[in-house]
């Protein structure tokens, strides 16, 4: 049994090791990646989706994760709840019921949204994740630590674990197809495989003058919005629908990146890796003082 005293001396001992590992540690600056003016990105008209799935089929064939065949995406039991993307799907589409009599059920596809100013990525202490500045949010497993800040540090929920893999688990998330948008030039393939164009890939700026207009000309089609334009800092992924964006479960963000307020405090405290050296030096000194005070505990209990 550990005692007051012996707690007090613990926490104490941890206390001077984390001051003793900030010591002479440099504040990183807040700065933002300068991305390419001719980044490119996904346009989802929510209006034109007929819920097929499909986008859930080559993402999956894609991405080399379980699924079935091509038909048994015509499931629509799915839609009974609401999902979100796992370390086995990377995209889902869900189904939100009509607004009024006037119309329809709308579907929605959900994924990474690749944040132009990734909180992610200003989470991560060791950079696994990066922003390319063509787009996309990339992932590097073999820098990664396990912290899992960035499944926190996104406001949209999308990061998964894989916690089944106790050997090597990786942080699981769309990477909007890197290997083919980045290397080849393609598009991703949930956007390939849509068979009504409800998925447009593209320059970025391109889609948010595409978007705009499609609201210019019908105007009582879509809520004047393009999700994603400014919300968050602004995303490469941007959305229409025909209704509030909050009522489709994305959250209601500021034309601030989230990562703003965090970024300097916290790669100050990680910079030089500084962060997991101070972890391991405290687990270090609590299991040392716990084996001690389970020593002192054994020898008074002889005696």
């Amino acid at each position: 049994m550990v005692t007051r005293r012996d707690f007090l001396r613990m926490t104490g001992a941890a206390a001077g090791t984390a001051a003793a590992a900030t010591i002479g540690v440099e504040s990183a600056s807040a700065s933002h990646l300068e991305l390419d003016e001719e980044r490119f990105g996904v346009l989802s008209d929510f209006t034109q989706c007929i819920g097929c799935r499909r986008c859930e089929y080559a993402c999956a064939e894609q991405n080399g994760l379980p699924h079935g065949e091509l038909k048994e995406y015509d499931d629509q039991s799915v839609f009974e709840g609401m999902r979100r993307p796992t370390e086995n799907a990377l995209t889902v589409v869900n189904r939100y019921e009509p607004r009024d009599d006037r119309t329809l059920p709308l579907t929605t596809k959900i994924q990474c949204m690749h944040c132009e100013h990734p909180p992610c990525v200003s989470a991560c202490p060791v950079s696994a994740l990066e922003k390319n500045p063509l787009g996309p949010v990339t992932y590097d497993a073999s820098r990664c630590i396990g912290c899992r800040y960035c499944m926190v540090a996104c406001p949209f929920q999308i990061p998964a674990y894989e916690y089944h893999n106790p050997l090597t688990p990786e942080v699981v998330k769309c990477t909007m197809c890197q290997e083919r948008t980045l290397e080849q030039g393609l598009a991703p393939a949930c956007v390939d495989m849509c068979p009504v164009e409800a998925l447009t890939f593209g320059r970025r700026s391109d889609l948010i003058d595409i978007a705009h207009e499609r609201m210019r000309q019908n105007p009582g089609r879509y809520y004047d919005k393009v999700y994603g334009e400014t919300d968050g800092g602004g995303t490469s992924w941007l959305m229409l629908a025909d209704r509030d964006f909050e009522e489709l479960d994305l959250p209601r963000l500021s034309v601030d990146s989230p990562a703003d307020p965090t970024e300097s405090l916290q790669h100050g405290i990680f910079k030089g890796f500084s962060g997991p050296i101070m972890l391991m030096g405290l687990l270090g000194i609590l299991m040392k003082s716990s084996s001690d005070a389970r020593k002192y505990d054994q020898e008074d209990n002889h005696e």
